[in-house]
């Protein structure tokens, strides 16, 4: 049953990207026209399934949005609270034992998914939220708050794009996006990344995806489990081969790794991932300067690439079956 509450979580995976993609318009920043058509192309494809997964939501098991008064149970109430509980670890691992977002969140994702599998989502999205910079949430009080808006998030949405990688990321965006308004805040300072490290990033992410999926596969682990342990060898290694650029290539790689979450009825084939995590690279470019400083832009800029590559597939398979029909038609 769909009540108001899914309605709102629909929304919210709708809007907290549309949110991102204007602030990486609005950024002041040298603009880039391989940047812009980028976006411009991610939106398009990206409203194809955003459509798609709105009409699917209205048909399944009803004819339209039915009211639950009892949808929330026990279960959700764990989820919601597992969300801001480890929004709360990771900011303190991150920030207070300096071993920043991405180790942290990784590292935070790969115990619970090993120890905790029934929450591992929940507080892998949490993780997410924790990434969020002191510039942003100088206190453990404002991450909480962003946290608790993400866990109820988390439930509401808990029908709407089902096997999209980067889903958590988003819910945990949204959070952030709610608790920075509700407190009045400021992001942080962002910067753009330079067009000539397109091709590193874009392998990068590539590898990152695919190395993601098969670890879920043929590893037989769980998405959580493999995604994190993605983001630990990337906030490991990276930083340590690469000083100055490695923490950007930590970044996409773990970033990359929510590609490779996707399920298989999303994303099929292995290609397709690899397609994901290479236009995943390039919307990491793209949005680099927007709200900088939040949790969950990572999850974001992977949910939209899955979305518009889905998005591309389906516009392609409609052209072909126009063109087929056409040309029978003759």
């Amino acid at each position: 049953m769909y009540g108001p509450a899914q309605i709102a979580g629909y929304l919210a995976l709708v809007v907290t990207p549309a949110a991102l993609f204007v602030g990486a318009v609005r950024a002041p920043t040298d603009p880039s026209t391989g940047l812009l058509s980028v976006q411009l192309g991610v939106v398009l494809a990206g409203t194809v399934v955003a459509a798609m997964e709105c009409h699917r939501l209205w048909t399944v098991e009803t004819a339209g949005w039915e009211f639950d008064a009892t949808g929330f149970d026990r279960t959700d109430a764990v989820d919601a609270l597992a969300v801001p509980a480890a929004a709360v670890l990771t900011y303190g691992l991150s920030v207070h034992a300096d071993l920043g977002p991405v180790l942290a969140s990784a590292l935070v994702g790969l115990i619970v998914g090993l120890g905790l599998p029934r929450i591992d989502g929940a507080a892998y999205c949490g993780s997410f939220v924790g990434m969020a910079s002191p510039a942003v949430f100088p206190s453990l009080e404002g991450v909480a708050l962003a946290g608790l808006l993400a866990g109820l998030a988390f439930v509401a949405t808990a029908e709407s794009f089902g096997g999209f990688g980067g889903k958590y990321g988003t819910i945990a965006l949204f959070g952030c996006l709610s608790a920075v308004f509700l407190t009045d805040v400021d992001y942080a300072a962002g910067s753009s990344l330079e067009w000539r490290l397109a091709p590193v990033i874009g392998a990068v992410a590539v590898v990152a995806a695919v190395a993601t999926v098969l670890l879920r596969t043929r590893g037989e682990t769980s998405s959580v489990v493999a995604s994190a342990a993605v983001g630990v060898v990337a906030g490991v290694g990276f930083p340590r081969i690469l000083p100055e650029l490695g923490p950007t290539l930590a970044a996409v790689a773990f970033c990359a790794s929510f590609v490779g979450m996707s399920s298989a009825e999303r994303l099929e084939t292995t290609g397709q991932v690899a397609g994901a995590g290479l236009v995943c690279g390039l919307v990491y470019l793209a949005v680099a300067p927007a709200l900088a400083g939040a949790g969950g832009k990572l999850g974001t800029t992977a949910f939209v690439s899955c979305l518009a590559l889905a998005g591309a597939l389906e516009l392609t398979a409609v052209a072909r079956s126009s063109v087929g029909r056409f040309a029978v038609s003759r």
